[in-house]
């Protein structure tokens, strides 16, 4: 599902990643953890297509099978619209618009019919336990409220890849804890990949595997 080779990043001076080598299989929970600055989020960010490795002659980065870097901008949007959902700490809902609407989003941008998407939306929102809460803007969620419906527009498009940066950061533990299940219920019930990049070691310990990051590298 992901293979990824030799992969660097520097922002001027700063060798952020230092050749990271991975390989995380279709329907696997990976966290990833480490100390702040250590570059799981770099890494996060550029294996979800939102930056770009420094390429070098050894380079390579698939995401399901498709190489990355083939990719030009047009057709890489259409792959991260398509094949990849994100979940952030800070929910990035927009305020204007209810559960619903901010769950519609991905689907309108992959030009999904209204009616089609509107029923995906409604389907997940009730699966997440929101089904009182669908025309309730974001100021009227509770914060694990509003996770779960960023979760929902994560999925909402049917992706094959999950990646979380700190999602569970900004929840009380009672909130924190439901959606670390969920995750899992999620991938029984869907067969998403998830990649999760955690301070939160009781999560990073559910998962199939925990890789450790220090100094810009994979040490475990």
């Amino acid at each position: 599902m992901i293979t990824a080779r030799n992969i660097h990043k520097y922002y001027s001076d700063l060798h952020v990643l230092k050749g990271v080598d991975l390989d995380i299989k279709e329907g696997e929970i990976v966290s990833i953890v480490g100390v702040s600055g250590a570059g799981k989020t770099t890494l996060l960010q550029i294996l979800g297509t939102l930056d770009k490795p420094d390429k070098d002659n050894e380079t390579r980065f698939l995401l399901n099978n498709t190489e990355i870097s083939n990719l030009n901008e047009r057709n890489l949007a259409k792959f991260r619209n398509e094949q990849i959902g994100f979940i952030f700490q800070f929910h990035q809902l927009l305020p204007e618009f209810t559960a619903l609407e901010n769950v519609c989003i991905p689907a309108f941008i992959k030009k999904t019919k209204k009616q089609e998407a509107e029923k995906r939306a409604l389907e997940l929102l009730d699966f997440l336990g929101l089904k009182d809460r669908h025309n309730h803007k974001p100021n009227e969620l509770s914060g694990g409220e509003q996770q779960r419906v960023a979760v929902a527009r994560a999925l909402i498009n049917n992706p094959k890849i999950i990646f979380a940066d700190e999602p569970s950061g900004n929840l009380d533990s009672e909130s924190a804890e439901n959606l670390h299940n969920l995750f899992f219920k999620l991938r029984d019930e869907f067969g998403q990949t998830f990649v999760i990049v955690t301070h939160n070691e009781e999560l990073a310990n559910m998962a199939d595997r925990k890789l450790t990051m220090v100094d810009g590298k994979i040490v475990n």
